[in-house]
Order: structure tokens, then C-alpha cells, then sequence
């Protein structure tokens, strides 16, 4: 999405029910992966259900750079991988756009190679920091050079021989214990990272799966200790299949949670526990969600969840299930609009440092549509109302700034379905990039967004 580009504002108005069956776009950390490792990997590698979102594609554009063979074939990527250690250098700037999973997980892969790179992005993602990737890296040798604080654009360049490292992740971040592991694949020796929260787990997984040497142990203290044995080789994996991406699953559960007179079934969606925790708390809530056909799809626990519209009770969701579920809690803000009760959100200081300050957009788009909230520096409570209504009247009527987050965008949509009142995001170009089916599912099942001045 191109900075500068005429804004494109979508309104939801209320549904009387939503119906149907869907199938949200594979999840996006392991689309990133799968174009991450299958490049990497010596061979072959066959990818179905992958996200085709503007972030992913970006990512494989940057593995196309150095040396990889990415084409489609049919509903499938076909992934020539260049081998571990075999990257070449890129003759041009890496752009990710918006991808922040792509650009920090690259920076990981190509930081101990020999040569440099230069990263960019769109201007959401160059606000956003890079130092919590960039720190480790530095102790591994990699020489970083920015203009603006360990901001894109900045270059990189890799020592003639990376030093492993022992790497204790002073925040619950995935991208960042992943970065470390991926700048481990061409650093002689064992790389180490101590994670004393879990986060979720799909590079590990998927670095098995792919044949890295990799070891996970507990210590006493519940830290994660995953070490990596360097400059091993990746066989390429003959089927890779991508489950359906629980952070996208939450727009239409919650949509048919909050909308009266829903039933609505989500196939396909990754239930990997590292994943849960948006379903584990919308079920604490008293959500009505059904958990069938589950199953194992590419190394995953998936399942099918039929949705029905219900009554549900405000939680205090506890701040140690924030790294399960970091990116749905602006959609949980509009499932706890409609709870009965005041729900709190606890342990949310990573939601500063995404596409947006989320925690100020969702507290700002609540207070736009009249929903009793109060935003602390790392909570969120929403105070909700069954009928949906607020100190001012019945929820809705107002504008929400996205402030080029597809997820803001995507969640307050979810919320003009059910309101009195319609909500309008001010741009809703962003969503292509988690998320290009979202307006045509949502619409297939009974909700109605239309463009403003349309």
C-alpha cells in the first residue's frame, strides 16, 4: 500500500444475522515462515493455503531477492529453496511495506551473511522500532547502520564469521526469539535463547520440520531454553499446509457473537495453544463456540468452530495470556462492548509498538462510538452493555482513525454490525494486507459495509 494514496473509507451498518460457513486465509506467522524456510531450504517445497496478504507476498519477494525460486501453481507455491548459509546478496533495497513478522524475521535470516542488506518499509512500519531485533544481532557481530533510532530504512551487514550467542528475550516477543534462531542457521556453534514466557512456537515447529538440529528444554523456573545448531542443513518439505489464521478468525467470531440471530461456522482454524487464547477467553465470557472436527494439519492442531450469537459476561483477562493472543485484543474490545459488566484487558504494553499504538487507537475508536472505556498505560476496560448502549445513547455513529492498521480497521467493522448506529473506519485499504478476503466473507455471511460517498 502506497503512502500518499487516496484514503478509501468503509462503513458497516447494522445486520440482522449472520449465516453461513467460511474459510479465513491461512495464518499469517507461518505464510511468513513458509517463504522464510522453503527459500532457505534445499529443495522443494510445496505450499497450499498460504495468505496471499500484501505482508507475506513481501516476504517472499525479499526471499526471490536472494536467490530463492518462488512461483504458483494452481492454489499451490511452488518454493525452490537456495540451501542453508547460500543466501545472495540483494542488489536492491528489501521494501516489506507493512510487514513487520517479514522485515524482523529477515533481518534475523540474512544478519550473519558476509554482505549487506538495506531494509524499508511504508511509513506505518517505519515508525515502528526495530532495536528489540537489532540488540542481539549486534552481539553476533552484525554491523547496523540508521539514520533514525534503529528505524527503517537501515542497512545491515553481517561479520565474516557470526559469534553464537546465549540470548535471554527480555519481552514475550515471537519475532524476536525467532530472529535469533533464524540468524543461528548460518552462525557456527549453538544459539541459545531463554525465553521465560512462552510465546508461540511456530519457528521451532516448523525449524524440526524443516530438519534443523533445535532442542527445546523447561528449566526449573518455566523459562524455555532453544538451542540451535549452526550451518546444518534444511531439506525442503514436500507438503506444507497453512491452517487458518486464528488472529483473522476472530472477525467473524466475534461478528456472529455480538450480532443477535448469528450462527456461523469458521473451518479450518489453527488451534495451536500458543494461538487459543482469543477463544480461550471469549468461552470464559460465556461464548457459545463449538469446537468440532479437530484434527492435525501440517504439524498443527486445527479445528472447525461453529459460532452462535450469545450473552456474554465482562472477564479480567490475566496479563500472562497476552503473548497467546496479542493480536485480537482490539476485536475482543468489541466482543466486551456488548458483555455484560466492565471486562479488563491486562499486560498490553506490546500493543504500543504494532502497525499503530493500538491501545490508544482502540481506546480512541471506543470513545468515537460511545462505548464506556478507560485506556492505563498497559490495561484496557470496556465497560459493556447487552443492548448496546452507552452514556450517550445507543453505541455507534462515529468515525474511527485506523491510522493504517488493518486490525483496528477489520475490528471496529466487526462492531457497526451490531450497533444501532453505523461505524465508519477512515481508510480501509490496509486490510489487504493480512486480510484481502475480508469484505467479501463478511458480506457472504449478511453483513453490509459500503464505501462512504459510494
Amino acid at each position: 500500500m502506497q503512502a500518499g494514496a487516496t484514503p478509501r473509507p468503509l462503513r458497516a451498518i447494522k445486520a440482522g444475522g449472520l449465516n453461513g460457513r467460511v474459510r479465513v486465509p491461512g495464518d499469517k506467522s507461518i505464510s511468513h515462515r513458509a517463504f522464510l524456510f522453503g527459500g532457505l531450504a534445499a529443495g522443494t517445497t510445496r505450499v497450499t493455503g498460504l495468505l496471499e496478504g500484501e505482508d507475506v507476498i513481501a516476504t517472499g519477494r525479499a526471499m526471490r531477492a536472494m536467490g530463492a525460486q518462488i512461483r504458483k501453481e494452481g492454489d499451490a507455491y511452488i518454493v525452490d529453496g537456495v540451501g542453508n548459509g547460500c543466501l545472495l546478496e540483494p542488489e536492491a533495497p528489501l521494501d516489506f511495506g507493512n510487514a513487520g513478522t517479514g522485515v524482523r524475521l529477515t533481518m534475523g535470516l540474512v544478519g550473519p551473511y558476509d554482505f549487506g542488506a538495506t531494509f524499508v518499509g511504508d511509513a506505518s512500519l517505519s515508525r515502528r522500532p526495530m532495536g528489540r531485533v537489532l540488540d542481539p544481532l549486534r552481539l553476533m557481530g552484525v554491523q547496523v547502520v540508521s539514520r533514525s533510532g534503529d528505524r527503517l530504512p537501515l542497512s545491515i551487514h553481517g561479520p565474516r564469521a557470526a559469534a553464537p550467542i546465549s540470548y535471554r528475550v527480555p519481552m514475550a516477543s515471537a519475532q524476536v526469539k525467532s530472529a535469533v534462531l533464524l540468524a543461528g542457521l548460518n552462525t557456527p556453534g549453538v544459539t541459545t535463547v531463554i525465553e521465560p514466557v512462552m510465546t508461540r512456537d511456530h519457528t521451532e515447529k516448523m525449524l524440526q520440520g524443516f530438519g534443523a538440529e533445535i532442542s527445546v528444554e523447561t528449566d526449573g523456573e518455566g523459562a524455555r531454553h532453544i538451542a540451535l545448531t549452526g550451518q546444518g542443513p534444511l531439506r525442503a518439505v514436500e507438503n506444507l499446509e497453512v491452517p487458518g489464521d486464528p488472529s483473522s478468525a476472530g472477525f467473524p467470531i466475534v461478528a456472529a457473537l455480538i450480532v443477535p440471530g448469528s450462527d456461523v461456522v469458521v473451518e479450518n482454524v489453527l488451534m495451536n495453544p500458543t494461538r487459543a487464547g482469543l477463544v480461550e477467553t471469549l468461552l470464559e465470557m460465556g461464548a457459545s463456540i463449538e469446537i468440532t472436527n479437530q484434527r492435525q494439519s501440517g504439524g498443527e492442531a486445527v479445528a472447525d468452530l461453529r459460532v452462535r450469537h450469545s450473552q456474554l459476561t465482562a472477564v479480567d483477562v490475566p496479563a500472562e495470556r497476552a503473548p497467546f493472543m496479542i493480536d485480537e485484543y482490539p476485536v475482543l474490545a468489541m466482543a466486551a462492548a456488548f458483555a455484560e459488566g466492565t471486562t479488563r484487558m491486562n499486560g498490553l504494553d506490546e500493543l504500543r509498538v504494532k502497525e499503530s499504538d493500538r491501545l490508544a487507537a482502540v481506546a480512541a475508536g471506543l470513545a468515537a462510538n460511545g462505548i464506556r472505556h478507560e485506556e492505563g498505560p498497559d490495561f484496557l476496560t470496556v465497560t459493556g452493555d447487552p443492548e448496546g448502549r452507552g452514556p450517550s445513547g445507543f453505541y455507534g455513529g462515529g468515525t474511527v482513525a485506523t491510522h493504517l492498521d488493518h486490525r483496528i480497521a477489520m475490528s471496529f467493522l466487526v462492531l457497526g454490525t451490531a450497533t444501532q448506529n453505523p461505524v465508519t473506519v477512515d481508510d480501509a485499504r490496509m486490510i489487504a494486507t493480512s486480510f484481502p478476503e475480508f469484505e467479501a466473507m463478511m458480506a457472504g455471511l449478511g453483513a453490509e459495509l459500503m464505501a462512504v460517498g459510494a
